[in-house]
């Protein structure tokens, strides 16, 4: 996004000494200064804590010393994620005296890597349903939707608030607030990275991931996210460009969105086709019509698994939309519910098979751009269907639809192969050019 600094950009600076990390830091917390106020994308910020990393991040690299590709580079996490001396409060008063003792695995290695921790972003309630305070800085009247549930991190990260930042998806809580807010997400393969420390809604149906600004920026977070742990998904993207992908266009149940969506959509698919990618057509099953269900289903129950005691003693404190989940996940038997496992892993084989046809399946990441209202963080309808079958994704603006909004598409993988997923991403960036940013910004 132009004006606004890349993590690869950055780090670039910080080994070239022609940045040090105090800038970066100072002009984060300018932008929360200035906006967070009226966007609300912030529950706690450590000013001090990050001005201190900061300096030492900085006699670091003038040493000549570096802890990693982030040395230096200031992050956001979502409030779900334990920081260690910060709220895990998951948008809940239930946990508003909460404080973390340790870092979440995830946070651990980030800090290993070099980056400096911010701040904790604002998530909706247990990072259901129930809308967050968190405006969508698309709109200068400030009337839409960021989307849900990680929606302070990705507002954030498009406020240039933060370079990057955790968040985590059931449904499609990464995909959709970052395409709402014009910014890139790779959701990874089920399980490939930890859910420790983190506060679950589904076992069977969450992924952490990062948020940024460029493809370039999330490789860089997945790959220190992934430092600790041997890699089998693949080797990591090269440095130079890959050639034109075969792409899957999916039709079926993803033409089911709006015109404006259709349109965009379908103008950037186009630019690809025109840059050299190979397009085949790829017709979804019918079992995607069924997702929505079976996903509520097993959200449901699991969700209910955790809060169950506090949900029996302190209804009144949980928001609606998460109390009527909550509600179902009672009334569910256990052969519904196993029935929802047993089709949740036909489905993932049925996707498995959509890529006999295409190297990586591209639809839209939303039905709509952001609704215009705050009542609603929108639907999960177009993302679910890849938290179902555990499969990588990574999402990316592709264009301003006739509303102003941001439209983005999905990149879609076979399970454990990030690294071909990112190159490709990095291509179609390329060739969508998208450098937008938030009217709000200026």
């Amino acid at each position: 996004m132009s004006g606004l600094p890349t993590i690869a950009e950055s780090a670039a600076g910080i080994r070239s000494h022609s940045l040090r990390p105090e800038e970066l830091v100072e002009g984060c917390l300018e932008l929360i200064r200035a906006y967070d106020d009226r966007l609300h994308a912030w529950v706690e910020v450590d000013e001090a804590g990050a001005r201190s990393e900061a300096a030492a991040l900085a006699r670091e690299a003038t040493e000549g010393r570096s802890r990693g590709p982030l040395h230096g580079i200031p992050l956001g996490i979502k409030d779900v994620i334990d920081v260690a001396g910060m709220p895990t409060r998951a948008g809940s008063p239930l946990r508003a005296t909460h404080r973390a003792t340790d870092d979440a695995p995830l946070v651990a290695a980030l800090r290993r890597a070099g980056a400096i921790i911010l701040g904790k972003t604002v998530t909706v309630e247990f990072a259901c349903f129930d809308p967050s305070p968190t405006l969508n800085p698309w709109d200068p009247d400030l009337r839409h939707t960021p989307g849900g549930s990680s929606s302070g991190s990705a507002v954030a990260v498009a406020m240039g608030m933060c370079l990057g930042a955790l968040g985590t998806q059931t449904g499609g809580s990464l995909v959709r607030p970052s395409s709402y807010c014009g910014v890139a997400t790779c959701k990874p393969s089920f399980r490939l990275l930890s859910c420790e420390g983190i506060v679950p809604v589904s076992y069977s149906l969450d992924h952490p991931g990062p948020i940024a600004r460029t493809v370039a920026d999330l490789t860089i977070m997945l790959g220190c996210l992934l430092a600790d742990r041997a890699r089998s998904n693949g080797a990591r993207p090269e440095a130079e460009a890959p050639p034109p992908p075969r792409l899957g266009v999916l039709t079926g149940f993803f033409d089911e969105a709006d015109a404006a969506i259709l349109r965009t959509t379908a103008e950037a698919v186009e630019r690809l086709r025109a840059a050299g990618a190979r397009l085949e057509l790829v017709a979804t099953p019918d079992t995607f019509r069924q997702v929505a269900a079976m996903h509520r289903r097993i959200m449901a129950v699991e969700a209910l698994a955790y809060h169950r005691r506090e949900f029996m003693t302190h209804r009144e404190a949980y928001g609606p939309m998460i109390a009527a989940l909550l509600e179902e996940g009672l009334a569910i038997s256990p052969a519904d519910y196993a029935e929802a496992l047993a089709w949740q892993r036909q489905f993932a084989a049925e996707v498995d098979r959509l890529f006999d046809l295409a190297d990586i399946l591209i639809c839209a990441s939303t039905d709509t751009t952001a609704p215009p209202t705050l009542v609603t963080t929108g639907t999960p309808k177009f993302q679910a269907p890849w938290s179902c079958a555990g499969v990588p994704v990574v999402s990316i603006p592709c264009g301003l639809a006739e509303d102003g909004m941001p439209a983005g598409i999905q990149l879609v993988a076979r399970r454990h192969q990030e690294w071909p997923l990112l190159r490709v991403a990095e291509w179609c960036e390329g060739c969508l050019d998208f450098h937008h940013r938030p009217p709000l910004l200026g």
